[in-house]
């Protein structure tokens, strides 16, 4: 829930802590209500900590973690991290209890560390949140904003106790309230250290006011549980019962010098006066699951409300930074934004800081407001820093606003076997997770870059999805490799889950992959397969997917499914070759699936609807492609390329098969050289005949230049074939020219534009007469003569003589 709330001890009354004279620290326990996340509910815990110098501090968080505590103090621990638990027999149901270094919870935990002054989590176990059928309440992180009820038949409205308040006070932001009361609540003391007693001050010299915030927001937040009850949150009621038993026990060991840090919202159920045997009976019969808990990195943008973990901050950035600056926080923000804009070639200098922290200030006053928040440095920003413009804003919103740190845990916290080895792994190779997106390109032919594919591709056969392959930048061979990089904090839950497979990232690869293979079904699946474990270099996985992979292609009489494996098994060739791995099963294998296709495709191409057609046209293009790969002969023309061949003969010339299909055919085999263009010509004229439908006739068009491979260009250069499809175009009645024009529309859309406007210009100018060349006919371009202007080019003579730095003739020299 959120901030700065109550100090009340349990079965608080009007004569307690909250109505003691200024000036005195009030007697304990100390409930302190907070915002999770928020800046200004961190200082002020530290504040009433080093007033209150209580002899235990209890934490809102699964008491499992009690034994993880000491590492926060490790110098390598560096915020943003969190605890992460999870089922050990069911790694995917986990939870986050993110933690920043402006989190109220970590202030305190550090607070405590420091002074040798127990810490404890009191919050609902994890072994009974994870057992239960929805998440836990505040799980992952959740802020003051509430998270969404277990759906039950009557689901009571969730309360947004923050919005509750800031609308009763006359804000229509929830957000904007929150920093005016509490986040810009004296950012400055007198003293220059944001209003808080100094470290070593006794308790009775303490400032009257360290507490008092918690005081009034305690008030607050029983009076909203007194309109609202549970606000919508039933499973509260569990949550709270077991943190009041937590504290009577700490009483006991402690006595009264106990500060409690949780959420505001549930201050006032913990000061309720209620029994032990009541707060146990909520307690009975709850699920419980054997967990393990340990601490992970965590990042800004995963704090962010947008990143769906809820955190109740859109801001972390910039609330760190609240929490940093000790002083002047305008200023140095603006100073901030400033250095990254420079870093971007923006010009931006001294003097536009200076006007953007006044232009900030200003705002503030002319809004009411204490100091300049984030909307007025972000007004500011834009108009003296950006020109106005919300483009390089959002580089500011991404970077500083929300921002990009990923924290550091150290080596001592517990973690599976196979985090620990993926963890050498990417030090050894160099690959350090980042919370930022980046490229990585990668040369095969190189040592370490090949041992980085592999881990790649190891960890995407895990489903820990660190890295995706992109497409490669200056180079089409298969010795380069481009991924684009990017480390989420969930994935520490995919390596979790993965672990089951093996204790390094080879074994459990090797393991799934063979797991795999055995179960898959379909043979492009094995295919896919195999290809996977050549690329992520898995040799003892291999036998067992190759004998999968010849059982299904055995048992497999499907001639689609047969064309969806072989384009895999090729590619799969080609990266054996580069990754030097023994390929010669799957070049049996690839070469039995071709055979198999090249007898089977021609029958199944008859009798297809057009969405049929379409799909086995794919098909046809990618068999095509694999053939090229696989034809082992001697010769052009021979084996494999020579029965595909006959194959797309078969196609293009019989009427049975989908126009598509034909059209295709015909066109790939003219490409490769195996058609003369009259016989192409001859096939395009049979298939654009008065007697054939329009719509079978623009579905071999579309077969033959559609798509991006050069289909217009090959109009462009072959007037015969330009000049049949336009009559055949022009031929088409008016009643079915609009059912084939939406087919035309599409195959001809797929052009460049400077293509498109020279099969216009050609079509304008009409077709060549028989016996003629073009350079006789018509001009291309429209514009120009219908033949050469003698006295309009000796025109243009000199001019091109003085542009190319040739002396002119003598006759120009005299003119």
């Amino acid at each position: 829930m959120s901030g700065a709330a109550a100090v009340a001890p349990p079965g608080r009354t009007t004569t307690g802590p909250a109505a003691r004279p200024a000036g005195r620290a009030a007697a304990g326990p100390w409930l302190l209500g907070v915002r999770h996340h928020g800046p200004g509910s961190a200082r002020a815990v530290l504040a009433a900590l080093r007033a209150a110098r209580p002899a235990a501090v209890l934490i809102e968080g699964p008491p499992e973690g009690d034994a993880l505590l000491p590492l926060a103090a490790d110098p390598r621990m560096r915020p943003p991290v969190a605890l992460l638990a999870h089922a050990v027999d069911d790694p995917g149901r986990a939870s986050f209890w993110p933690m920043a270094a402006f989190s109220p919870e970590w202030v305190a935990i550090r607070w405590a560390l420091d002074h040798d002054v127990p810490v404890r989590f009191i919050d609902l176990p994890a072994a009974h949140s994870l057992a239960l059928k929805e998440p836990a309440p505040e799980e992952p992180g959740e802020g003051p904003e509430r998270a969404e009820p277990a759906q039950e038949e009557e689901v009571t409205p969730v309360v947004d106790p923050i919005r509750v308040l800031a609308e009763t006070a006359g804000y229509d932001d929830p957000e904007r309230w929150w920093e005016d009361v509490v986040e810009h609540r004296s950012p400055t003391g007198e003293r220059g250290d944001g209003g808080m007693p100094p470290e070593g001050a006794a308790p009775d010299d303490a400032p009257g006011d360290a507490l008092a915030p918690f005081v009034a927001l305690a008030e607050a937040m029983s009076a909203l549980r007194e309109a609202y009850g549970d606000g919508g949150q039933p499973r509260d009621a569990v949550r709270e019962a077991y943190m009041r038993i937590q504290l009577r026990t700490a009483r006991k060991e402690f006595g009264d010098g106990v500060a409690v840090v949780c959420g505001a919202w549930h201050v006032p159920a913990l000061a309720a006066r209620t029994t032990l045997a009541a707060d146990r009976a909520l307690l009975k019969g709850l699920p419980k699951v054997r967990t393990d808990l340990t601490w992970v990195p965590w990042t800004h943008r995963r704090l962010a409300r947008q990143s769906g973990y809820g955190a109740g901050i859109d801001s972390p950035g910039w609330y760190g930074h609240l929490f940093e600056a000790a002083d002047r926080p305008i200023e140095r923000w603006m100073t901030k934004v400033a250095g990254l804009l420079r870093g971007e070639d923006r010009f931006v200098s001294t003097a536009h800081v200076i006007e953007a922290v006044r232009l900030a200030e200003t705002l503030a006053a002319l809004r009411g407001r204490p100091l300049a928040g984030l909307g007025e440095t972000t007004d500011a920003v834009r108009a003296v820093m950006c020109d106005g413009s919300d483009v390089p804003l959002a580089l500011v919103r991404d970077r500083l606003i929300v921002g990009e740190s990923l924290g550091e845990v150290p080596d001592t916290a517990p973690a599976v076997p196979l985090q620990r080895d993926l963890t050498r792994s990417q030090r050894t190779l160099r690959l350090k997770p980042e919370a930022s997106e980046r490229e990585l390109d990668l040369d095969l032919r190189k040592e370490t870059d090949a041992a980085r594919s592999r881990l790649l591709h190891r960890l995407r056969l895990l489903d820990v999805g660190w890295g995706d392959p992109v497409a490669g930048r200056g180079s089409t061979g298969t010795f380069r490799e481009s991924w684009r990089l990017s480390w989420e904090p969930e994935l520490h839950v995919r390596v979790a889950e993965a672990g089951v497979w093996g204790t390094t990232v080879l074994t459990a690869a090797t393991a799934k992959a063979a797991s795999q293979a055995v179960a898959a079904t379909a043979l492009a699946d094995v295919t896919a397969l195999a290809e996977h474990c050549l690329l992520a270099g898995l040799p003892d996985a291999l036998p067992v997917v190759m004998k999968a992979l010849a059982d299904r292609a055995a048992l497999d009489a499907d001639v689609g499914h047969l064309a969806d494996a072989l384009p895999a098994l090729a590619r799969s060739l080609r990266y054996g070759d580069v990754r030097s791995t023994d390929t010669a099963a799957l070049t049996e294998v690839a070469a039995g699936l071709a055979e198999r296709i090249c007898v089977g495709l021609p029958p199944a191409c008859t009798g297809l609807d057009p969405d049929g057609a379409e799909t086995l046209r794919g098909r046809v293009e990618a068999v095509h492609g694999a053939i090229g790969l696989l034809d082992t002969g001697a010769e052009p023309g021979t084996g494999l390329r020579r029965r595909w061949d006959a194959v797309l003969h078969k196609l293009a010339a019989r009427d049975t098969v989908a126009g598509i299909i034909r059209g295709r055919a015909t066109r790939l085999l003219l490409d490769e050289g195996r058609l003369p263009e009259d016989a192409a010509a001859r096939l395009m004229g049979l298939a654009l005949s008065p007697g054939t439908p329009p719509a079978d006739a623009a579905a071999w068009i579309e077969g033959f230049v559609g798509g991006t491979s050069g289909g217009g260009m090959l109009l462009v250069h072959d007037e015969r074939l330009l000049g049949l499809v336009d009559a055949w175009l022009t031929g088409v009645p008016a009643e079915q020219f609009t059912d084939v024009l939406p087919l035309l529309r599409r195959t001809f859309s797929a052009y460049e534009p400077g293509v498109r406007r020279t099969l216009g210009e050609l079509v304008r100018r009409g077709p060549v007469p028989e016996g003629a060349r073009r350079d006789d006919a018509a001009p291309a371009t429209g514009g120009f003569g219908p033949g050469l202007d003698p006295a309009r080019a000796d025109a243009v003579e000199p001019v091109l003589r003085l542009l190319l730095g040739r002396p002119p003739e003598p006759a120009e020299a005299a003119v």
